[in-house]
């Protein structure tokens, strides 16, 4: 059997399984860390841990809606209560906030009481961010 017949019988058995294979055994994961309290209005409150980018709160109300409440992808999550940089924390509700402008702007923000996204957009800002590879 000749060389490039084992390796593509090597390179067809071995596919499989690194398909599969989240990273390729790099250990890569998200470095959006927040902590979220529901509050008894209704609202989310999201701390940022580390970075205070828009994305890292955007990240943490998604992710949580979508895999904690159970919400629909394409529920709007609105900001309720805009970036406060003393405390670093951002407030977020599901449904609109009376007489806040809910037409979404052009960049990612924190900083406007009703900006709002689908959960499922403001989840997938969780995989954007792979500053540490673990090397």
């Amino acid at each position: 059997m000749s060389l490039f017949r084992i390796c593509a019988l090597g390179a067809t058995l071995l596919a499989p399984s690194l398909a599969g294979a989240v990273g390729f055994g790099l250990n890569v994961t998200p470095q959006f860390r927040t902590d979220i309290t529901p509050l008894k209005d209704g609202t989310y409150e999201v701390k940022a841990i580390g970075s205070s980018a828009p994305v890292n709160y955007w990240c943490g109300i998604g992710d949580y809606a979508v895999r904690t409440l159970g919400v629909p992808n394409n529920q709007r999550i609105y900001i309720s209560k805009a970036y406060e940089p003393g405390v670093r924390t951002v407030q977020f509700s599901l449904t609109p906030p009376p007489g806040a402008d809910t037409n979404p702007g052009y960049s990612i923000t924190v900083k406007r009481v009703g900006e709002n996204m689908s959960a499922s957009s403001a989840q997938n800002y969780c995989y954007d961010n792979f500053i540490d590879f673990g090397f």
